[in-house]
């Protein structure tokens, strides 16, 4: 027996001897993707290549082979399917982007290792501007090709590992005004910034929201007209995403990077940031709140300081509450409502997508340090926030970091049941639901955008408001009966609820008089993906409509006048419309830009039965519709709401955009989603 264990335990010894002899014994001890490394001679240099294939997206025939080191790590899940290179572990003069189809590379080219590149087999090409090293996909229906990454099981052909042990990255000293087109050899390259902070709106904040990638500003606050276009680019699937940023001044280190015009670092792991020190003003800010020596305060006693007028509150004293609704869907804009036992209250605060943001998580309680805020009144509705103008507005984005403290209770949010004949003040800033709603028939096809009407079958009824922002602003409403969840707001001395998402309001039962929820079937739909149902017709000028490659979602119809005079219609082909609905309406969508001349409208809605094939001689009757009316620039389509078309029973419907621009003066019109629905 004891000869039968030495047996087994000199096979094991030699076992153990023979397979750590396979092994590079380096002090790192990670194998490449082919699970050897190689020495190989280079042909040509990162700046050569970079240069012959600048414009070249030809998938490359010669045998050329580069080397870079590894400035990259994809360990923390910051960088995704990229591996960055630079041409020298110290003082880079080049970078170079590698697209590959793999993640955990880390594990096979860690930071710091060489690496060479058969560029035999691969191709160049560009995305946001910036060139890269990936692959060409032959699509085999088009016979196109589409560049793309390098595929996972072609990665370890082409990038080989070199046999010479690590290298220590040091990152190359830059500062923030140099990032222009000079500096964009060294994209891909580790790089240092010095006297770097995030800025003050940003503080207390984390590096990126649980599964959304964030761009974080960072500035130089010694060259502070730098940072508009300098973005820390974080990944919500990063190990750190959950952390706090640093609050302090120090060196930043991450790899450079741009996409289009906006320059960008990526950050391999959080240990390379030393932002820990004073900031430039000399402030220390901390993240953190001691309620100690503090009063708390209720929802109720915080409204109760405004007795008529703005106050500010002078305690010492602070905010134990639950977030119940934020901005994610652009239903609400820069405020979230809080609730405790004894209310709700709005909370003011000068900052978008604070849904993003941990502090603000619906269902989250948060800390506010109320001294110093204010209390007052908005069209008399008591709120909570800072000042402006003499009267409660919102907390500055500066001070946010002041007064906003995140906790770790999280619960789900329960909403109080009312009835409309219920309500009373004491209930507004709630989280509430009421039972058995409906639309009034006159908002029955509606969409959401707008001020609604909803009634109990009792015919008690009470408004719904939906901000054009709203991710379902141009939704058509639900026309059944059932539950709506909300916040309750008051407009002087109204009530009016607002709904945070699409969910909010479920109104699928048969209505009060027990009659089926409408339904809304299509008649017609064109989302422009080009005029085939469509005639253009200049009536002067150069310009004509056409479609672009923008839309909701792309393309869309588009006119633009050049700002020269012209007058285009874009008619539709007959449409024939049943006379079994009960309702006929007509929806569409816009995005406009730049004002055309005072009193000349831009685009104006016509239909008719009886289309002549001229517009001159076409008797048209002319419809109401809202457009976009943000033409500051293009933002987001704006619904028409419903257009009665009901008069077109049993008839052929024609439609017709009129669009009018002077010399000098035009605006740009881009349409889209148009629909004729009927209801029964």
């Amino acid at each position: 027996m004891k000869k039968y264990f030495s047996i087994i335990r000199i096979f094991i010894l030699s076992l153990t001897v023979f397979l750590t002899s396979c092994v590079q014994d380096d002090e790192y001890s990670t194998p490449d993707l082919q699970g050897k490394c190689q020495t190989l001679t280079p042909t040509k240099t990162i700046a050569e290549v970079k240069t012959a294939y600048a414009n070249n997206s030809a998938t490359i025939t010669d045998d050329i082979i580069i080397e870079g080191y590894v400035s990259s790590s994809d360990e923390s899940g910051n960088v995704y399917k990229t591996i960055y290179l630079q041409n020298a572990p110290e003082n880079p003069t080049q970078g170079l982007v590698v697209s590959v189809d793999a993640v955990s590379t880390y594990t096979s080219y860690p930071q710091g290792s060489k690496v060479y590149i058969k560029l035999k087999g691969l191709a160049f090409g560009k995305y946001g501007g910036v060139l890269q090293v990936g692959y060409n996909n032959l699509d085999p229906v088009s016979n196109t090709t589409t560049f793309g990454r390098i595929p996972e099981k072609l990665v370890g052909n082409h990038l080989v590992r070199s046999c010479d042990p690590k290298a220590k990255i040091v990152p190359k000293v830059i500062t923030l005004s140099q990032l222009s087109s000079s500096i964009d050899p060294l994209i891909g390259a580790l790089v240092q910034v010095n006297n770097a902070e995030f800025p003050v709106n940003l503080l207390c904040n984390v590096y990126a929201p649980n599964g959304t990638s964030v761009d974080r500003r960072i500035v130089d606050p010694t060259r502070p007209a730098d940072a508009s276009t300098r973005v820390v680019r974080n990944s919500g699937y990063a190990t750190f995403a959950s952390e706090q940023l640093p609050a302090g001044n120090g060196t930043f280190v991450g790899v450079l990077s741009r996409y289009n015009s906006t320059y960008q670092f990526y950050i391999n792991r959080v240990s390379d940031l030393k932002m820990n020190g004073a900031r430039l003003d000399g402030s220390t800010p901390s993240c953190s709140f001691s309620t100690e020596g503090k009063a708390m305060k209720t929802i109720a006693e915080v409204k109760a300081y405004f007795s008529g007028t703005l106050a500010q509150i002078p305690d010492n004293a602070y905010l134990k509450a639950q977030v119940t609704a934020n901005d994610k869907t652009g239903n609400l804009f820069k405020y979230i409502y809080v609730e405790d036992k004894t209310g709700g209250i709005r909370v003011n605060i000068d900052m978008a997508s604070l849904y993003a943001d941990p502090r603000f998580f619906v269902g989250k309680q948060v800390l506010i340090n109320l001294k110093d805020l204010y209390v007052g009144s908005v069209n008399k509705e008591v709120q909570l926030g800072g000042l402006f103008n003499g009267n409660v507005g919102r907390v500055l984005a500066n001070d946010v970091y002041k007064h906003f403290f995140p906790t770790t209770d999280f619960t789900e949010v329960v909403a109080t049941e009312k009835t409309i004949a219920g309500l009373t003040d004491a209930d507004v800033g709630r989280w509430i639901k009421i039972k058995d709603l409906q639309l009034v028939k006159e908002d029955l096809g509606h969409i959401f955008y707008g001020s609604r009407t909803l009634e109990d079958c009792s015919s008690n009824k009470i408004n719904l408001y939906t901000e054009s922002f709203a991710t379902f602003a141009n939704d058509i409403m639900d026309t059944g009966k059932g539950d709506v969840y909300g916040i309750l707001k008051k407009y002087n001395t109204t009530y009016e609820l607002i709904i945070t998402n699409r969910l909010g309001l479920d109104l699928d039962g048969n209505r009060c008089d027990g009659t089926l929820s409408p339904s809304f079937r299509d008649i017609f739909n064109d989302e422009f993906s080009n005029l085939s149902n469509w005639t253009t017709v200049n009536g002067s000028g150069t310009q004509q409509w056409t479609t672009t490659n923008y839309g909701n979602p792309s393309p869309s119809a588009y006119i633009d006048g050049g700002r020269s005079a012209n007058v285009d219609w874009l008619i539709s082909k007959k449409i024939t419309v049943p006379s079994d609905f009960s309702g006929v309406f007509m929806y569409f969508q816009t995005d406009g830009r730049y004002n055309s001349a005072s009193g000349v409208p831009s685009l104006e809605v016509y239909v008719t039965e009886n289309y002549t094939g001229n517009v001159d001689t076409t008797v048209w009757t002319q419809k109401t519709a809202r457009l976009d009316g943000d033409l500051n620039s293009f933002g987001r389509f704006i619904g028409s709401s419903k257009i009665d078309v009901t008069d077109f029973k049993g008839k052929d419907l024609v439609v017709a955009f009129k669009y009018t621009s002077v010399d000098g003066a035009s605006t740009t019109w881009e349409l889209d989603n148009f629909s004729v629905k009927g209801m029964k």
